[in-house]
């Protein structure tokens, strides 16, 4: 090939989602699949944020609010958060992209992040192109914040942080994170990505990216309406900032990057409070659910606050993966993530509960993993 391709780019690792129900069935030649791989709402999205589609649709020929300003006033008075402190996006993705071309300049430049977490952050380096600083996490699968704070260098310029962490479900508390915040140059931008704040901001001692905003700290809180909301399909995310990096992000965003129809949708979906506390409160007993089973077999289900349950099973996942794959449940394996012997399943309807552990129980008893 001819044409010149930046080598760090090549270096990238195309995202690998998880396989859609349609591919499996055609593959397998199944009639029934149940995905339990990528963490989505069970119950779909609000029927609210549905009829906001359909009438948003009949003007879908026009172009979109460039601004989003109504999104964003409805983030503001749902969040108590300043109109010129919010940005959105196509998707959290996109936001973590923009935030690396905008702060991330050169191959000397460091963006550390906690190993194994969210994927999108490493491409954000390696787009750069900057140095990635992976630093593992605890002994409880926790990002290790003394650990990241005595890796920084004169260089690092971001830190992402994953609160609850993806792909362990784990949580910092307030008190370390506040700790870690004390210790870190007010020129390094921490971002403390929130996807799945919704199911753990029960627990008093959850930071919340919002206050540290509104304190002034050097701070970056990102949002999605893809868990919580059910609008993972029509993609929208949201973050919040100090005005002079909300600036930025709009100086180096696409024009057009939230369509009519993700406004549209995410507008209603905040108005839909119910549906938020249905599904927090069903995720919470699936997450019990799935733990009991995962302890059952003898495996070890980390803690999760999130919405799946990522378990150590003793033996390798890979094979029990590929069981549960024939059986027609599409879980997540760990080797991908360097965490050869974890399998990550995601709180599906008491029924896919149901279907997910009669299938794992019969994977075990055939010693598939043996």
């Amino acid at each position: 090939m001819s044409l010149r391709i930046r080598p760090n780019v090549l270096k990238m690792e195309p995202y690998s989602p998880g396989k859609p129900i349609s591919e499996v069935k055609r593959e397998l030649g199944l009639d029934r699949v149940v995905k339990l791989a990528s963490n989505e709402n069970p119950f779909g999205p609000s029927p609210k944020a549905v009829a906001a589609v359909q009438q948003a649709a009949l003007d879908m020929h026009i172009y979109p609010d460039g601004a989003a300003h109504d999104l964003k006033v409805a983030i503001s008075r749902k969040f108590g958060v300043s109109f010129d402190q919010i940005m959105v996006g196509n998707g959290s993705d996109e936001l973590i992209h923009i935030l690396g071309l905008v702060f991330l300049g050169g191959e000397s430049d460091e963006m550390m992040m906690g190993d194994p977490s969210f994927s999108r952050y490493d491409a954000a380096a390696h787009l750069a192109p900057s140095q990635l600083v992976k630093i593992p996490l605890d002994s409880e699968y926790r990002h290790d914040l003394d650990a990241m704070a005595g890796a920084v260098t004169p260089n690092t310029r971001m830190i992402w942080i994953a609160n609850p962490n993806n792909p362990t479900g784990t949580i910092i508390r307030k008190h370390a994170f506040e700790r870690f915040l004390d210790s870190i140059r007010e020129d390094i931008v921490v971002v403390l990505d929130e996807a799945y704040h919704e199911f753990a901001e029960s627990d008093p001692e959850l930071p919340n990216s919002i206050d540290y905003v509104k304190q002034g700290r050097n701070v970056i809180g990102l949002r999605t309406f893809s868990k919580a909301y059910g609008l993972a399909g029509i993609r929208v995310g949201f973050g919040v900032a100090p005005e002079g990096i909300i600036d930025a992000t709009n100086r180096a965003r696409e024009p057009f990057n939230v369509n009519s129809l993700a406004q549209a949708a995410a507008i209603a979906a905040l108005d839909d409070t119910e549906h938020v506390i249905r599904t927090v409160e069903h995720n919470r007993r699936g997450l019990d659910r799935l733990n009991a089973a995962f302890r059952e077999l003898g495996a070890e289900p980390m803690e999760s606050h999130a919405n799946f349950v990522f378990a150590d099973l003793k033996q390798p996942a890979r094979p029990v993966f590929a069981a549960l794959l024939k059986r027609g449940v599409i879980t997540r394996s760990g080797d991908v993530l360097g965490l050869p012997n974890c399998l990550r399943v995601s709180v599906g309807t008491d029924e896919e509960i149901d279907i997910f552990v009669s299938e794992l129980k019969a994977v075990f008893a055939a010693g598939v993993s043996n």
